[in-house]
């Protein structure tokens, strides 16, 4: 064991630091996404044509296109459009670039979740909260959200588990998360085993992500 910490000490402790940033980015993009996802559900169920087609346009766009091509659109584009139109440039870091790109994409997906969620409950129940005198408002916050809630948690749960993942492609734009630190520390020593550390890393993570949602659905299991 006393080996293996004078071989890979400092390579563990730059490891635990980029897992820090991998954290900071997933906690983020969630912060951001998940709302930012209801009012795009909210604009692609709207029954006004043209925001529900160009909510529509949006998700087809965005789940149909690579994140990492995203990533690289949010980085690069605003800094190309700053020098061509404006004959300047401007300081806009690779992180928060990638919160911006993660937050879109992944509230392009959450929306759908929701939008199956909300549609799978029975238009009576809008009606019985409407002879009962619930405003929308009332409805949908105290009524219908609490039991969508409950539907979409297993499905939300996939889609967590796939962006603590997916945070190891922010490495494209040199940010020094977990992967970025692993993928250099496994060049400089010409070794894999820092990658095969990196994967207990997020297999770590992960398990604590299923754990959470686990315990999330039996919370809610009394809307069952």
């Amino acid at each position: 064991m006393a080996a293996f910490l004078d071989k890979y000490g400092t390579m563990l402790k730059s490891m635990l630091s980029g897992t820090g940033t991998t954290i900071s980015i997933f906690f983020f993009t969630l912060l951001f996404s998940i709302p930012l996802a209801l009012f795009v559900a909210m604009g692609r169920m709207s029954k006004n044509k043209f925001l529900s087609q160009l909510t529509n346009i949006f998700l087809l766009i965005i789940r149909g296109t690579p994140l990492m091509l995203q990533l690289l659109i949010v980085y690069f584009v605003p800094k190309l459009i700053a020098v061509k139109l404006c004959k300047t440039t401007i300081d806009w870091p690779a992180y928060l670039a990638a919160i911006v790109a993660f937050a879109i994409n992944y509230a392009a997906y959450f929306a759908e979740i929701y939008r199956g969620g909300i549609e799978s409950i029975p238009k009576g129940q809008y009606e019985a909260c409407k002879v009962l005198g619930y405003t929308k408002g009332q409805t949908f916050f105290k009524i219908i959200l609490p039991q969508v809630i409950k539907r979409i948690v297993p499905a939300m749960g996939n889609e967590v588990i796939t962006l603590v993942k997916d945070t190891s492609l922010v490495t494209i734009l040199s940010i020094q998360e977990l992967m970025f630190v692993a993928k250099s520390s496994s060049n400089r020593m010409v070794s894999f085993t820092p990658l095969l550390i990196a994967g207990i890393f997020y297999f770590v993570m992960n398990w604590v992500v299923s754990i959470t949602f686990q315990k999330l659905e039996k919370k809610l299991s009394y809307y069952n």
